[in-house]
């Protein structure tokens, strides 16, 4: 089923909060059964990113914000956590709550989000990770989750799925968690890391292990239903890249297993209109494949909105070139046309227009 919850409730702008509130108690003091909540107007806008440190300066915000976008979604690292005490876990998110630039849009904009190693509550972690369940609690706590969700009443991770725009026009967003259950990374010898780094490639490298996985079953039955539900363009969040090939750091590729499973499951779901959009990386840049893909698939990495390097490591994947300061992402989808015009972006602190690719609708399409 789709998940049923009015998406980012306590960062809708105060009408509509209001509104979202209150329809529900009205519907059933009527005696009428509560229908799924999809925002009626199709999102033209969407704004994403990831890898914002709560201690540096965030003029990003603004540039975000002056695209007006429909809904933002975080992508993980959305703070720099890193620890086992959760009232210091609070006073980062706290941090980031009291940046201006934040505040501006949280309160005109819908805010979504997933997390990453850093807000999670250590680098690179997985399930071993002791104080995920207090972890997760304070993450819902600060963006707001409604006490009855499933994501605070299932008993493993944050993943979850909106739904926006009427039928024509639906965007399906399905956040997932690559933390709650993944098993720990396989690496590389100190030697041959030691060469590795000459090349700008990270320690890790592919497991072997049959037992090896990143999401876990619940996740992926979870998933399954996701992907069969109707919609027109689906935006797959996931904190690490899904399409990077060779990078040796945090990625899809590390999970061989995982990452033909959800190509697999994508093509027996029948699943239309999907594209990746992923963070971590503190580099921005476009993937595609093609091969051994049911039609061509994209993949929108933007980090970081503070965080980032100047070395980015080879990657087999890339499309173009890559960007190395501040960056945040944008889709813009027109809807007026018979088949949708989807702008993939990568803008700057300024707002400048660094990275770009267009598509149509009718090119994620089955054959």
């Amino acid at each position: 089923m789709l998940n049923h919850r009015s998406p980012g409730v306590l960062t809708q702008p105060r009408s509509r909060l209001f509104f979202l509130l209150v329809l529900p108690l009205l519907m059933t003091a009527c005696g009428v059964q509560a229908t799924p909540s999809l925002f009626d107007q199709p999102l033209a806008v969407i704004a994403f990113g990831s890898c914002a440190n709560q201690s540096k300066p965030q003029p990003i915000w603004d540039a975000i914000g002056a695209n007006r976008p429909d809904l933002f979604v975080f992508l993980g690292d959305n703070i720099y956590g890193d620890t086992e005490d959760m009232n210091l876990l609070r006073a980062r998110y706290a941090q980031l709550a009291a940046i201006p630039g934040y505040q501006h849009l949280r309160d005109n904009t819908p805010i979504i989000a997933t997390w990453d190693d850093h807000d999670y509550g250590v680098n690179d972690g997985g399930a071993d990770y002791p104080m995920k369940q207090e972890s997760k609690k304070v993450f819902l706590d600060f963006f707001g989750e409604p006490a009855n969700s499933e994501r605070r009443l299932r008993a493993g991770g944050i993943y979850t799925a909106y739904a926006y725009g009427p039928p024509g026009q639906r965007v399906q967003i399905i956040l997932l968690d690559t933390r709650w259950d993944r098993t720990p990374l396989t690496k590389v010898s100190d030697q041959e890391y030691a060469e590795r780094r000459r090349q700008r490639i990270g320690p890790y490298t592919a497991s072997t292990d049959p037992n090896a996985h990143l999401l876990g079953e619940d996740q992926w039955r979870w998933l399954a239903e996701q992907l069969r539900q109707p919609a027109d363009l689906r935006l797959i969040a996931t904190s690490i890249p899904y399409l990077q090939i060779g990078t040796g750091w945090e990625t899809w590729e590390n999970f061989p297993a995982e990452r033909a499973r959800l190509l697999t499951l994508i093509t027996t779901t029948q699943a239309n209109g999907v594209l990746f959009i992923t963070g971590d990386t503190h580099r921005a840049q476009f993937s595609k494949r093609t091969q051994d893909a049911p039609y061509p698939l994209w993949e929108i990495n933007s980090s970081g909105l503070t965080e980032n390097v100047d070395w980015p490591a080879p990657d087999a994947s890339r499309l173009g070139g890559y960007y190395t300061d501040d960056n945040f992402g944008l889709i813009r989808i027109d809807w007026r046309e018979a088949d949708p015009e989807i702008t993939m972006e990568i803008r700057a602190v300024d707002n400048d227009l660094v990275l770009q690719n267009t598509i149509r609708l009718s090119e994620l399409q089955m054959p």
